[in-house]
């Protein structure tokens, strides 16, 4: 599974922070972020996530108030 975060959307309610250690708070910037997440475009980044951690994963991207997280899975865009 793949996990894609895009930063510009993020509005800083740190939701997905308190479902997956996947993510912390940046407080000076007022945005979540994607912990060993690599940029792939400009603010967008991307992680694979382990086994383990897929169901945090996923509440974490449930949690985001503005879909600024996405999960994809074999290439197919599962959540939202």
């Amino acid at each position: 599974m793949r996990i894609e975060y895009d930063r510009d959307t993020c509005i800083g309610m740190f939701q997905c922070v308190a479902e997956w250690e996947g993510f912390e708070r940046d407080e000076d910037a007022g945005k979540a972020v994607l912990v060993d997440g690599e940029e792939d475009e400009p603010e967008e980044f991307v992680r694979e996530v382990s086994a383990d951690a897929e169901l945090d994963a996923k509440f974490a991207v449930r949690a985001c108030p503005v879909d600024a997280i996405t999960i994809y899975d074999d290439g197919e865009q599962i959540i939202p």
